[in-house]
């Protein structure tokens, strides 16, 4: 499996295309990250004068002129975040992120160490660690990227080959374009999605997920009458 199977980097991230190649398996965009934004000169670009009083930033950041800012949040450099991109009071950008345009980086979620494509939707509650979410991909409330194993050993991921080693002891979700997970699942260490995949809502889902599939399961439910007479 390789990048270009899930995602392409879309014209607002061009600044980094020489790091994100299409040829090489996708959790290896999540290890250019820290390369790709070592490779900027933050000092040459514009800063943004109006940063609302509660927004803390630290570290190299930039932000897009365009970007709506929250009247409180919190980004940590070094952070890249694109055009038109929407960030939603709480918000806590943790260094080593990548953000493309039109996004929505939501109200009380967490982001370290990812690359967004072009209109992610992470609208409220989430924790996006270690992980790639591909052009147009949608967070329900509450979903959690999970990055690391209770054992802490090296993630292995699942591809149609097999399973293979990525050599990361951190990897979280990678989501190929259009992918949806709904609210509050989980998603384990090393999760795949293929492009328009969808996890349905209050699932702890692990492996891969090909293309045009859905993750569900069928709980099922018992009802009994009340017996306190009301």
């Amino acid at each position: 499996m390789n990048a270009q199977q899930l995602f392409e980097l879309p014209p607002s991230l061009r600044y980094f295309q020489v790091f994100f190649t299409p040829e090489v398996a996708p959790w290896e965009w999540i290890k250019a990250i820290k390369p790709a934004l070592a490779s900027v000169d933050f000092k040459s670009l514009p800063k943004r004068a109006d940063i609302p009083s509660g927004v803390s930033i630290s570290g190299d950041v930039y932000i897009d002129p365009t970007v709506k800012l929250p009247p409180f949040a919190r980004i940590e450099g070094p952070a890249w975040i694109g055009e038109g991109t929407e960030i939603r009071p709480g918000a806590y950008i943790r260094g080593q992120v990548i953000i493309g345009a039109g996004c929505v980086v939501g109200n009380s979620c967490e982001y370290k160490n990812s690359l967004l494509l072009d209109k992610v939707q992470s609208p409220h509650y989430n924790y996006v660690g270690d992980s790639l979410l591909g052009n147009g991909s949608h967070l329900g409330a509450g979903v959690i990227c999970s990055n690391l194993r209770l054992d802490q050993k090296i993630v292995q991921a699942y591809v149609p080959g097999g399973r293979t080693d990525t050599g990361m002891r951190k990897l979280g979700a990678i989501l190929g374009d259009y992918a949806e997970v709904g609210c509050n699942a989980s998603l384990q260490p090393g999760t795949i999605l293929g492009k328009y995949a969808v996890v349905m809502p209050v699932m702890a889902f692990g492996g891969y997920l090909p293309d045009k599939t859905i993750a569900y399961h069928k709980p099922k439910w018992t009802i009994i009458p009340r017996q306190d007479g009301v």
